[in-house]
């Protein structure tokens, strides 16, 4: 198989186990130059918050965007806005990506924060 075909199939399992649990998620998803996290609320209809790197307000604390020190940046950006619209646990949609990198490193920052997974 294609690379992107493996990734949508491990996305496909992950997001049907998320989806028995019924939970809030965070939802990546990861480029070459930018990196994207959403909280979607547990019935998939809305968007709590969401953050990445294209945002003026991290890009400019930034000197690249497609690092895991920009994706640490997001992690923590996305943590925040989840607390304050009163979500303190979710379940991790990592899109089918490895966990490792830039992923994981958005995971951690967004734990030190206070989201829990």
């Amino acid at each position: 198989m294609e690379k992107k075909q493996t990734r949508m199939k491990r996305a496909l399992k992950l997001r049907s186990k998320i989806k028995n649990v019924n939970a809030v998620r965070l939802s990546i998803h990861k480029t070459s130059l930018h990196i994207y996290a959403q909280i979607i609320s547990s019935d998939g209809a809305s968007t709590l918050a969401s953050a990445s790197t294209t945002q003026a307000e991290i890009k400019s604390t930034l000197e690249y965007t497609g690092n895991i020190k920009a994706a640490a940046q997001v992690g923590k950006f996305i943590a925040e806005k989840a607390l304050a619209a009163g979500v303190t646990e979710v379940a991790f949609d990592r899109s089918g990506f490895k966990y490792h990198g830039r992923v994981k490193a958005l995971a951690d920052a967004a734990r030190e924060v206070g989201l829990k997974f």
